[in-house]
């Protein structure tokens, strides 16, 4: 087996950071394919949860989440179907399951993506990703300023949780026994985004899953 990249760190059991896994090209490129995702059909949407609209703004691939639930069609947003889910964006999730030594990454399929774009007042509270059937492992990129992460247990938003700086090009994944862990970001740190990455401000964070619909 090949080892992990250097500064790998298993966070939970089936939660491991690897930081700087993308480079700035890859970086880049992700920016450019988010820039021509929220072109539409269905443009960036800040979803409203319990009638509270999040300041997360969100692009979907494959699959569109609203709470809590996934459509094909963009209802809650005007109606069209979102774009599919490119092969390659499946084929880096693979990649990243590799890199973190997941046993099963060859076989993963993820059938949708959530693009979020933080501004630098953004913020996602402490949520489980429970809107899948499948319980598959959920693949984060980030790309852009550095974030302030929580990443937490999986029977309550309080503690027991651990506090995680993700930068630019920095890949999180969450699966087996932390797969349904409470998680969320606190703060976006402005101005911290690398030269050459795509962003100037904000951060995009691209999250793969297996919706098993």
């Amino acid at each position: 087996m090949t080892a992990p990249p250097a500064g790998t760190a298993e966070i939970a059991p089936g939660a491991v950071h690897v930081p700087g896994w993308l480079s700035l090209e890859r970086q880049s490129f992700l920016v450019e394919q988010f820039r021509a995702w929220a072109a539409g059909p269905v443009p960036p949407t800040a979803a409203k949860v319990r009638g509270h609209e999040m300041s997360v703004r969100t692009v979907c691939l494959g699959w569109h989440w609203q709470p809590y639930r996934y459509t094909r069609e963009a209802s809650n947003v005007n109606g069209r179907r979102v774009l599919a889910m490119p092969s390659w964006l499946a084929a880096l999730g693979r990649e990243a399951l590799t890199a973190v030594g997941d046993p099963d990454a060859a076989a993963y399929e993820p059938d949708t993506a959530l693009v979020n774009y933080y501004d630098a007042t953004a913020k996602m509270g402490m949520h489980q990703d429970k809107d899948e059937v499948s319980l598959a492992p959920v693949v984060s990129l980030s790309v852009g300023d550095t974030c302030r992460f929580r990443f937490g247990n999986t029977e309550t938003r309080t503690r027991p949780y651990v506090d995680l700086t993700l930068a630019s090009g920095d890949l999180f994944v969450f699966g087996g026994p932390s797969r349904l862990a409470f998680h969320g970001v606190t703060t976006i740190l402005p101005g911290t985004a690398p030269a050459g990455c795509g962003l100037t401000t904000g951060r995009i964070n691209v999250t793969l899953r297996v919706t098993g619909l």
